[in-house]
């Protein structure tokens, strides 16, 4: 592997010569493996590995195992998720005030988000509300998928350009930008990156993170706060763009000083570096900003805006849906799938509704006669109450055995919907019939490898 020459004598003059060698020095080797636990799934996981100073549920691994064949892996009782990108957390935790409406912007495919959502839960409980939007179509369905894994009914999935936000002017507390970037900090990992680095891809880069910013910078209230980030080194695309927001857009860089000391961080003029090399993990550049302008919005709204509306569906809702959950909750058919939506977000929802929303609540599932057929998601969700269905425990060849929608019996479970769990951890519905079991597993999500 070669690094660009540019790229070498560009972070030799930003970080020093000794520093700038030994990011270069970094990058040439392998990267390490880390795992962030859900805090609400993942007590009985066991990895052998540090963890990391920045997460309270991140550990870098002594060596990569197959994810694939672990069932909690599937069970949304960890992601792994890069070392270096958990810090935007830590960011998080330090200047939140109070519950909020937060807006991932760029979150595909969910580390992040899910990160987030896993604090937000824990430092507020149910009052909060996480948009996570990916614009790339090809990118939301996994994004969504992740989201649903994870488990948490205060969550809504859009796949929207982030000028739609500007349709809601101050509606969130805070944006996350984890912006698309030039991609220094992943070259180890992405060869790809490398070969489409130049100094011109990293000014198109410069001007497109300040467009993105830019055009979502309305949806933020007054006093919110703006978590900017990128997996680059530069200062055009970290600080560069930072300073431009202070200074265009009306904010206070909250980073200045370092108030948020960790073993490794690089601390730049508005934010910290986390640079290969210096900590486990890959390149990762965070900020935060709180915004001191006001909400006056010049826009307007287009005539086109999509707006979702209630089903037409001639099926009757089916009686007793509440006692499937630990929250109150709202119904409504999507298609002809049930949705579930915390009570308490109803209102906030539907403030959401010109944007194009791929998934909110939680699926509960579809009506067949006078069936309710639960839906795969039901089964992960941290909402799901623990008496809904009949559990079945199962070891785990029996769990990827399922997984992989292989034929499974369950001989002394009852007839009818009968939830699967390993571990304690639940993974999913069959219909037990007796000498056989119906899989509910999406094709979609199933195992590919051989499991033996």
């Amino acid at each position: 592997m070669q690094l660009p020459e540019n790229f070498v004598l560009r972070m030799v003059e930003e970080l020093g010569q000794e520093q700038g060698h030994q990011l270069c020095a970094a990058l040439m080797s392998e990267p390490s493996t880390s795992v962030r636990m859900n805090p609400f799934k993942g007590a009985q996981c066991a990895f052998s590995g540090a963890q990391i100073g920045w997460s309270r549920d991140g550990y870098t691994l002594k060596e990569r195992p197959s994810f694939t064949l672990d069932p909690k892996f599937h069970g949304g009782a960890y992601y792994v998720q890069e070392a270096s990108s958990m810090f935007l957390d830590r960011i998080l935790r330090a200047f939140i005030e109070k519950p909020s409406t937060v807006l991932d912007l760029c979150a595909a495919p969910g580390g992040k988000s899910t990160d987030l959502a896993a604090s937000l839960r824990e430092i507020f409980g149910d009052r909060f509300l996480l948009v996570t939007n990916e614009v790339m179509k090809q990118r939301v369905g996994i994004l969504a998928d992740n989201m649903a894994l994870w488990g948490d009914p205060d969550v809504v999935v859009t796949s929207d350009d982030p000028s739609a936000f500007a349709s809601l002017p101050g509606f969130f507390d805070v944006i996350v930008a984890d912006v698309p970037c030039s991609g220094e900090g992943m070259f180890r990992k992405d060869e790809e990156a490398q070969e489409q680095w130049s100094e011109d891809n990293v000014a198109l880069c410069e001007a497109r993170q300040r467009r993105i910013v830019a055009d979502v910078w309305p949806a933020l209230r007054q006093g919110g706060l703006f978590i900017y980030s990128t997996c680059t080194f530069n200062i055009y695309e970290n600080d560069g763009n930072v300073g431009w927001i202070a200074a265009e857009l009306g904010a206070e860089p909250l980073l200045k000083e370092d108030v948020l000391p960790e073993e490794g961080l690089i601390k730049t003029a508005f934010g910290y570096s986390l640079v290969p090399g210096f900590v486990e993990g890959e390149g990762q550049y965070c900020s935060a900003l709180k915004k001191t302008s006001d909400n006056t919005w010049t826009g307007s709204f287009k005539d086109g805006r999509r707006r979702s509306r209630p089903s037409s569906s001639a099926v009757k809702m089916p009686e007793g849906l509440g006692r499937l959950f630990n929250i109150p909750m709202d119904f409504r058919f999507r298609g002809e799938m049930v949705i579930a939506l915390p009570s308490a977000l109803v209102s906030d929802v539907a403030m959401l509704e010109g944007l194009h929303i791929i998934a909110s609540g939680c699926a509960v599932g579809t009506v067949k006669g006078r069936d309710l057929v639960p839906d795969a998601d039901l089964a992960l969700s941290l909402a799901l109450s623990h008496d809904a269905y009949p559990v079945v425990e199962v070891d785990r060849q029996t769990a990827l055995s399922y997984l992989h929608r292989d034929a499974i019996v369950l001989k002394d479970a009852p007839k009818g919907f009968v939830l699967i769990m390993h571990d304690g951890l639940p993974l999913g519905f069959v219909k037990n019939l007796g000498n056989r079991c119906n899989s509910l597993h999406p094709q979609s999500r199933r195992i590919r490898m051989d499991i033996r």
